[in-house]
């Protein structure tokens, strides 16, 4: 599909104006062709064999896309241990001709289809392979890779293909135009330092049950339970499956000492968990936590739970001698987030664009 074939943008929580199954709307191709560039000799699906290359491709292009973190090595080997990703069907591999891993196309299919059905382009070309159109080929073959996975939900939901890129990506964001996905939403990093003083925020003293508590095995369960109501009316988030918030909250990365809950009885209410890379801090120049989830519950809201979640979790992160949190919004969240972050003391540094073909 080319732009000028592309469907009419469609909102994300929209009707599709038409009543047909998606499998009937998108599109898709009959068969879609393998990767081809004359500057890569070879194109197979990755394989478990390939992670040690595949984490260095990872690395290589961080350091040039966002020098100021790293992807966690099991992050990329999640492409080989989750239940929903296919390696065979959803990923290839460009050599050169002398071996070395070029390029990396890839998707990944959201587990929870229930209200929507959304696949993610999350493919890479190594900085010294780019500006040679591989990328362009990379990227149709994951947009049509997509439309197939799409066609295969007979349900009457709304689809959508994403991409991200950053703000300075000119490139990356002009593949995105020319195969027709429109720049939609945009997302803000923010930072804090914690040398400067962190403000006391208490829970709210007409509900004397409220308490903060550090994030536990006790808590996983009804953290996640807490976290997919609190999100289901921010945009592009879908209910995150048991399989994927195990893998999130054992991760190496994921700090249960750093993160904190607000607990009602036996319920959790709001949340602030927070996950530290130790081979970002080479490339920051300081030390740092990343603050992987903020959220309330909605029937909990506009109680001043999050600043008050969010300023334990910075007050437990200085304690812990590190020197900067960061974090990401959604720049129109609807709780008014940015807002909030701002006010605690967190300033924007980079900026994100998800860049949507809806169907």
């Amino acid at each position: 599909m080319n732009e000028s074939t592309a469907p009419a943008p469609i909102p994300e929580n929209a009707t599709p104006s038409d009543a047909r199954p998606l499998s009937e709307r998108v599109g898709a191709p009959e068969t879609v062709d393998e990767i081809q560039h004359p500057d890569v000799a070879t194109w197979r699906p990755a394989t478990r064999a390939d992670l040690d290359e595949m984490v260095a491709l990872v690395d290589s292009c961080d350091r040039v896309d966002h020098p100021t973190w790293l992807t966690p090595r099991e992050d990329v080997e999640e492409i080989f241990e989750l239940s929903h990703i296919d390696p065979e069907l959803h990923t290839r591999l460009g050599f050169a001709a002398d071996g070395e891993l070029v390029a990396m196309a890839g998707i990944l299919v959201h587990p929870s289809q229930d209200k929507h059905v959304y696949v993610y382009c999350t493919g890479m070309v190594h900085p010294r392979w780019r500006r040679r159109g591989i990328g362009t080929q990379v990227l149709r073959w994951e947009y049509e890779t997509a439309q197939t996975e799409l066609a295969r939900t007979d349900a009457r939901l709304p689809g959508a293909i994403f991409l991200h890129a950053y703000e300075h990506d000119a490139d990356a964001r002009a593949l995105g135009a020319r195969r027709g996905m429109p720049e939609e939403r945009w997302f803000t990093t923010m930072l804090r330092d914690l040398s400067d003083p962190i403000p006391e925020v208490p829970l709210d003293a007409g509900s004397p049950a409220l308490r903060i508590e550090t994030f536990g095995p006790q808590w996983r369960d009804a953290t996640r339970v807490a976290r997919n109501d609190a999100f289901r009316d921010h945009w592009g988030s879908l209910e995150t499956p048991p399989e994927r918030w195990e893998r999130f909250v054992s991760g190496s990365q994921f700090r249960d000492d750093l993160s904190r809950v607000v607990v009602d009885g036996d319920r959790v209410v709001a949340m602030a968990l927070a996950t530290v890379n130790e081979d970002d801090w080479e490339v920051q120049g300081y030390t740092s936590a990343y603050v992987a989830l903020i959220g309330v519950v909605r029937d909990y809201r506009g109680r001043r739970l999050a600043p008050a979640v969010i300023t334990a979790l910075l007050t437990a992160a200085r304690d812990a001698g590190l020197e900067k949190v960061n974090l990401d919004v959604d720049t129109e969240s609807p709780t008014g987030a940015n807002s909030l972050y701002g006010r605690l003391g967190f300033e924007a540094t980079d900026r994100e664009v998800a860049m949507v073909a809806r169907f």
